[in-house]
């Protein structure tokens, strides 16, 4: 716990807040989002990898935002050029799908690139909101998760692997009870889930 009171994050948090201006589909912003991906890694306790939590900050900042300028994150302090190296690792290009990205992570990503991805995938899937997104949006991205993100985790951290599961099961079981309610006006049994 010592090394926690002694990371500095003020200067990362305030290159985060360029974000404040992308909004999200489910409401808020990008920067709330940054935050809820960094409470994340802190709740597994990555306490000691200044680099991942510092990441977290930005790790969608290239992405929406291509104009910033990546030296300025390199000179904030000793762990910039990792913070940078990591935060261009998990930023999709411009040529790649979602699945060629994925894939690439999960073929070629650093421990510290799937376990960002692996919390910022848990922060997207407890923000699916089926009054936002079509269900067949919601089952995609979940086949997406099985496919990509659930491998990582099972690569880089067992609890990570039972949230991402989990949350997968619970968004899938209200897709069915949607599903039966349209059919037939009833939900199916809760031992289905």
């Amino acid at each position: 716990m010592e090394i926690l009171k002694n990371l500095v994050l003020a200067p990362y948090i305030l290159k985060a807040t360029a974000l404040i201006s992308v909004q999200r589909a489910v409401g808020g912003n990008q920067f709330r989002h940054c935050f809820s991906t960094l409470g994340i890694l802190l709740d597994y306790k990555f306490f000691t990898n200044s680099v991942l939590l510092k990441a977290s900050l930005l790790h969608d900042l290239l992405e929406d935002l291509p104009e910033t300028q990546v030296d300025e994150i390199r000179w904030i302090d000793s762990d910039g050029t990792d913070v940078v190296k990591l935060v261009l690792e998990v930023t999709r290009r411009k040529e790649e799908s979602k699945e060629q990205y994925l894939q690439r992570l999960l073929e070629y990503g650093s421990v510290n690139a799937m376990l960002l991805k692996c919390a910022d995938r848990i922060s997207n899937l407890t923000d699916l909101h089926r009054d936002i997104q079509s269900e067949q949006k919601i089952s995609d991205y979940l086949d997406q998760t099985e496919k990509y993100v659930i491998p990582m985790a099972m690569r880089v951290n067992p609890d990570m692997l039972i949230e991402l599961t989990d949350l997968v099961a619970k968004r899938r079981q209200i897709l069915r009870m949607l599903e039966c309610k349209r059919n037939n006006g009833t939900a199916p049994d809760a031992e289905e889930g």
